[in-house]
């Protein structure tokens, strides 16, 4: 299994994979953006040549209504019919002749208007005067249509279908005395067919696959276009809140347009399918278009990244032959300016390293013995941390999580504790304060609950640069004297700030335990102003070594003269502060 990981493991592979995976980000960024604001457009005008249809739709069957209606006016406010109409509120009934008279003026409505079936005239008595047959109003219409008619005050009241004849739509208006200060002097009684309301195909939409439909105030069905929506779905139709309704297995949109004039709602239903057309021909292309770029970009990346490799595997090829015959120099293998810089850095080493080896078999009988000690007194302690590797993969064997969790802290703090001969003794503040969290982390294995901490620090100081093992001591210090001095939970606090003047860096190390009395910080105080360490435990000789420590580090300028306070008092917990000079990268 090794051997496969090394093999696809490839400076090669490596590229062709990280090229891949950059263009699939893209390429799927882009898809999708492109989907998403291609099919956002091709719904929105789908909506919009929708709700115009509607609208246009609405404005033509209104135009029918409105010159019905203007005709009927014409009709009603006609001197003739005016008077006829006076004289028979004032008790007078018009003669055969009189009422014959009428049809020069209603004809104009049968005339002017399409598909009006008849037009009929009655007297404020409900008395038919035209035609001239005995009917009354009342046996042709209900009396609360007549009711709301008068109430209209001469304007059209639109019934609906009509109950005698199902074929038939049925209008009223209340013809009002203009002598008479407008009181209601008869009506005039308008029937249209049906088919006069139906929806062209110009109406339908350009693709005929919109169903209209014009419901009236009952939800009774005035005309529709086409059967694709039963009757019993009017109802749910005309109430439903939702841009997308379900009939049978087919989902449709729905644009709902009120009339003013006579009160009915159009309904158009456009399946969703029809509007999706497009976005699954756009879904298609860009799929498509994905897959033939990945196959085009996978065939150039592969090009690529041999064209870069190829060098360089022949260098590799070079160096084995040396390490297996001898150390050689090689030759010119690449015309870019990289490899060939690379191949004379490895000519420049084989020289170094053949001197170095004259000189190390000149000298190997007499420096054995030399070595051998340096060997020893150097030798990196990865026994320790191949043991407490096996220690915590026995625990995690064991599903000891927590006890797992401490060995790892523990090989982690023992690693960057113990300092190697090619480590450097600066590190990052990020470091240090990762360093003192794995030795809260140990510490509270041991106290348990009673050990709580906090560390606090400006993503903006990660990167500054400070002597290696400066904090734990004093973390240490807390705990050992204010923690497990104090009955009860303990709390341990490591916070960084800059000075004012934005050159030192200030750390603050907090617990609340018992403090020290005034004896004791005076004594700690004294130890660090003269630099005698005192040998007592408790009194202050972690401080003091990193007291000295600092000036070995910063040395005895002015402006980088470190510093360190303690403030304490009794039942008040002790805080030491830390002020070192701002090193920032490899100052």
């Amino acid at each position: 299994m090794k051997f496969r990981t090394s093999r696809w493991n490839t400076l090669r592979n490596q590229m062709l994979v990280g090229f891949l995976f950059v263009m699939i980000i893209i390429l799927f960024v882009v898809g999708i953006f492109t989907f998403d604001s291609v099919s956002g457009l091709l719904k929105n005008n789908a909506e919009k040549h929708i709700q115009q249809t509607a609208i246009q739709a609405n404005g033509r069957l209104e135009a029918v209504l409105n010159q019905i209606d203007s005709l009927t006016t014409q009709v009603a406010t006609n001197p003739y019919v005016q008077q006829l109409l006076l004289n028979e509120k004032n008790g007078k009934e018009a003669t055969f002749y009189e009422r014959q008279g009428l049809l020069a003026s209603i004809k104009i409505v049968q005339s002017y208007a399409d598909g009006i079936t008849s037009v009929e005239m009655y007297s404020s008595e409900n008395r038919r005067l035209y035609p001239l047959d005995g009917s009354s109003l009342d046996k042709k219409i209900s009396s609360d249509w007549i009711m709301k008619a008068k109430a209209a005050k001469g304007r059209m009241v639109w019934v609906g279908i009509d109950p005698l004849e199902p074929n038939t739509l049925l209008a009223i208006r209340s013809i009002s005395l203009m002598d008479q200060w407008f009181m209601s002097g008869g009506y005039l009684l308008v029937r249209m067919d049906r088919d006069a309301f139906k929806v062209n195909d110009s109406l339908a939409g350009e693709s005929g696959s919109e169903t209209m439909l014009v419901v009236g105030r009952n939800y009774s069905l005035i005309t529709k276009s086409d059967d694709r929506v039963p009757a019993g779905a009017i109802k749910t139709l005309i109430q439903s809140s939702e841009p997308i309704v379900t009939i049978g297995k087919e989902k449709f949109m729905l644009v709902k347009q009120q009339s003013e004039v006579t009160g009915w709602t159009l309904l158009i239903l456009t399946p969703v399918s029809a509007i999706t057309d497009g976005i699954s021909v756009l879904r298609t292309t860009i799929l498509l278009s994905a897959g033939i770029g990945t196959l085009l970009f996978i065939v150039l990346s592969f090009l690529m990244s041999t064209l870069i490799t190829r060098p360089i595997f022949k260098l590799i090829k070079t160096m084995r032959g040396a390490r297996l015959g001898g150390l050689k120099p090689t030759k010119q293998i690449s015309s870019t300016i990289e490899i060939n810089e690379l191949n004379h850095t490895y000519n420049q080493m084989v020289e170094h390293m053949n001197e170095l080896i004259e000189l190390v078999y000149e000298k190997e009988i007499i420096q054995s013995r030399t070595e051998l000690k340096a060997l020893q007194a150097q030798i990196h302690p990865h026994f320790l941390f191949n043991t407490l590797e096996a220690l915590y993969w026995s625990l995690q064997e064991k599903q000891e999580e927590e006890l797992a969790e401490f060995v790892i802290a523990m090989s982690d703090l023992f690693r960057y504790t113990i300092t190697g001969p090619n480590k450097s003794e600066w590190v990052m503040l990020r470091d240090e304060l990762e360093h003192v969290e794995r030795y809260l982390l140990i510490m509270k294995m041991r106290l348990g609950e009673r050990l709580t901490w906090s560390i606090t620090s400006s993503p903006d100081y990660a990167f500054l640069q400070m002597p290696k093992l400066l904090i734990q001591p004093l973390v240490e210090n807390a705990i050992l004297h204010g923690v497990e001095g104090k009955i009860g939970p303990g709390e341990v606090s490591v916070h960084t700030s800059l000075s004012e003047d934005q050159t030192h860096l200030i750390v603050t190390v907090k617990d609340d335990g018992k403090g020290m009395d005034e004896e004791t910080l005076r004594t700690i105080v004294t130890a660090l102003d003269t630099g005698k360490v005192p040998s007592s435990k408790g009194s202050g000789m972690g401080i003091c070594n990193v007291q000295q420590r600092l000036k070995l580090y910063y040395g005895g300028s002015e402006r980088e003269q470190p510093g360190l306070s303690i403030r304490s008092g009794e039942n008040e917990g002790t805080a030491v502060s830390l002020m070192i000079p701002i090193h920032k990268g490899e100052d």
